[in-house]
């Protein structure tokens, strides 16, 4: 049985925070609390549909069991009972689901760095193939992306890449892509047809709100300078890219794809934020240094996570030991789908397995 005291907890927090939006809440305190309140709305429902059917179910074992009853009313109790057991175990899974500690930036906006590893031009092409990858996934979500900045490399690789995939949730989809990817297949620059491996680093961060990280202009150093690389006589004549250094943290970004300095600090502005905030929650995780020993979702860069063998067709991800042979629908994007589910799956069922033993004890 789920405590009662911490159901109690949970609805004095919603009715607190209904009687603050009701009192007429403004900016960003109106912000949080509606947030809040869209996520504990449907779990305060299934508050009440638990503590019906653990009323029901006490009923019914009442009933079954006082000798003093009708026998006629006693074998209907007893008849009832085993569907009323089985609604009761359902209702309260899924009640344990929804009371599993949230990532706060899971509804956020994503922020996806792709860069090319180990393994010169083919991991450039690699990094490339993991981009389009990421770019179709967000398209058959509904999301919208849009490339902050990208670094050519050659053959038609990447160097790096930085795209913000816009929509609701796409953090809490896309977070267990960060880590090492590695490739294995036959080089186009390879004569001999012998398989080699690259890799490709994939970070991705939660778009931070305005509310979430305040920047003071007096942390922030910013420099222009004129545009490198393609682009025309404009770029030898405009100082148009920008360099913004956050002081304190000592964290630099520069944007250079744009003809204009306003959109180049605008989109800097964007990463310097997303950086800054995915700090504070590595800080902050840190401290919680348990947590990191799970695999599922740590996030560590360093860790290889998933590997793509072309010559098998096949794609596995170690954290899961998820094997499927469908690399080219993973590549588009279309089943890449089947591997974010699996590890939202496991990453839940971890947890529960966690607040099942806390509730039991």
């Amino acid at each position: 049985m789920i405590p009662e005291a911490k159901l109690s907890r949970l609805l004095d927090r919603f009715a607190s925070i209904e009687a603050e939006l009701a009192s007429g809440a403004g900016g960003g305190a109106y912000v949080k609390l509606s947030k809040e309140h869209a996520e504990l709305s449907p779990v305060v429902a299934a508050v009440g549909a638990y503590r019906a059917a653990a009323l029901e179910l006490s009923g019914a074992e009442g009933l079954a069991e006082d000798s003093a009853n009708d026998p006629e009313l006693r074998a209907l109790a007893e008849e009832e009972r085993p569907a009323l057991k089985e609604r009761f175990a359902r209702l309260e899974r899924e009640l344990l689901i929804r009371l599993l500690p949230k990532d706060a930036a899971d509804s956020s906006s994503a922020i996806v760095e792709v860069r090319a590893g180990t393994g010169g031009d083919e991991a450039g092409l690699f990094a490339a193939d993991l981009l389009r990858m990421y770019q179709r996934y967000a398209q058959l979500m509904g999301w919208r992306t849009d490339l902050l900045s990208l670094s050519d490399s050659d053959l038609g690789g990447i160097r790096e890449a930085v795209m913000e995939v816009v929509g609701q949730g796409a953090y809490a989809k896309l977070k267990f892509e960060s880590g090492v990817h590695r490739v294995q297949r036959v080089p186009v620059t390879e004569a001999g047809g012998r398989i080699h491996t690259s890799a490709a680093t994939v970070a991705v961060l939660p778009e931070p709100e305005d509310v979430d990280v305040q920047i003071h202009d007096k942390d922030l150093k910013v420099d222009v300078f004129r545009a490198s690389g393609a682009g025309g006589q404009h770029v030898n004549k405009t100082e148009s890219a920008v360099r913004i250094t956050h002081l304190p943290s000592g964290i630099v970004v520069a944007q250079q794809d744009e003809k204009s300095q306003h959109k180049n600090r605008a989109k800097a502005m964007k990463i310097l934020k997303a950086r800054l905030f995915e700090a504070e929650r590595a800080r902050q995780a840190n401290a919680r240094a348990a947590e990191r020993k799970d695999l599922v979702g740590s996030g560590d860069r360093s860790e290889r996570i998933r590997t793509y063998n072309f010559p098998q067709g096949r794609v596995t991800d170690h954290r899961i030991n998820l094997t499927l042979y469908k690399l080219d629908r993973i590549l588009s994007g279309e089943e890449l789908g089947e591997i974010v589910a699996a590890l939202i799956t496991e990453d839940e069922a971890s947890r529960l397995a966690t607040l099942e033993s806390e509730t039991a004890e």
